[in-house]
């Protein structure tokens, strides 16, 4: 899938530089999931956090979607790696699902990799964050 077929993403300036320099820090040993989540911060609207618009996944949100293809409905919690616990529902940014959702906004879909190469239709469902 090429990034202009891509539906447009958001992130928090903070956030774009931050993810941006785990991803370089993880090239070597995740090399699919961060080229993912640098293709997708080198196109995404930059904003302040203040002018962040609601309902568009950031990190620490707690995420709503659906697998269209399988129908599968998962709630996480987007978080960097050493928070991580899939068991808890925290999902890690540098995996591939977790550089997928990041950006998006409610009712937005994305085809995205998994880990066996096969595209996943994704479609996000709700976005909470903080106090929502």
């Amino acid at each position: 899938m090429t990034d202009a077929s891509r539906p447009p993403i958001h992130l928090i300036d903070t956030e774009a530089e931050r993810l941006g320099d785990l991803a370089l820090a993880a090239e070597a040993r995740l090399p699919e999931a961060a080229g993912l989540l640098l293709r997708e911060i080198e196109r995404a609207a930059v904003h302040a956090a203040e002018s962040f618009p609601q309902g568009v996944v950031r990190m620490g949100a707690r995420v709503d979607f659906v697998d269209e293809g399988t129908g599968a409905r998962r709630t996480v919690e987007l978080v960097y790696p050493p928070e991580a616990d899939i068991g808890a529902g925290k999902l890690s940014i540098l995996s591939l699902v977790g550089a997928g959702l990041i950006g998006l906004a409610e009712g937005q879909t994305i085809r995205w990799p998994d880990r066996s190469g096969a595209e996943r239709l994704l479609k996000i469902e709700r976005v909470l964050f903080g106090q929502d």
